[in-house]
């Protein structure tokens, strides 16, 4: 009979300050919030947010990647 894995609970993390990382290429732009030490929180794509072909490399999109990344990383905070 197969063991069931044992699953840690996610710890919550209370991050007062923290970075925010660009990586802006012509084909896509990604975006990650870390805290100061440098573990990753949370990132995004502004192919994950929709965006397809060469719309994924314009500011708009990853205007769009950062707002959508940052209330997601508010909700997880303050929930």
């Amino acid at each position: 009979m197969a063991d069931a894995k044992s699953t840690k609970k996610k710890q919550r993390r209370s991050v007062p300050a923290g970075q925010l990382h660009i990586q802006a290429t012509f084909n896509n732009t990604i975006v990650t919030f870390s805290d100061k030490k440098g573990n990753v929180l949370t990132a995004s794509s502004a192919g994950a947010c929709g965006f397809r072909g060469s719309k994924k490399g314009t500011a708009y999109a990853s205007q769009v990647a950062a707002e959508k990344k940052l209330l997601k990383l508010r909700n997880l905070n303050t929930a």
